[in-house]
């Protein structure tokens, strides 16, 4: 079984399920009511900023407030350099100069 295929069976498991977040699967650790409630936090720290800078100069003005942060989503970066990204992108790069090479031959238009 390759790690696709186990990936795709773990993504099939409930939310909760003890193997997937076992497995570090995190996009399943929150239910709808926690992400509402990240909802509800995030726009009221930003009426609150908003509020709070009101006729304030531009330059004056405070940083707007990050959303609160939820599991699964953004810090994309420790995924960047994943093996299974590296391959997609080996492999496009390595279809890109097939295309490259067939034009320059004629072979498609």
């Amino acid at each position: 079984m390759t790690l696709r295929e186990l990936r795709s069976y773990i993504r099939q498991l409930p939310a909760g399920a003890r193997t997937r977040i076992a497995a570090g699967d995190k996009t399943g650790i929150w239910g709808l009511q926690e992400h509402l409630t990240a909802v509800v936090i995030d726009e009221l720290r930003t009426a609150n900023w908003q509020r709070a800078n009101e006729g304030v100069e531009k330059r004056k003005q405070s940083s707007p407030p990050k959303p609160v942060p939820r599991p699964g989503v953004g810090g994309g970066r420790a995924d960047k350099n994943s093996p299974e990204r590296l391959r997609a992108r080996q492999r496009a790069l390595q279809r890109a100069a097939e295309r490259k090479r067939a034009l320059a031959a004629g072979e498609i238009t």
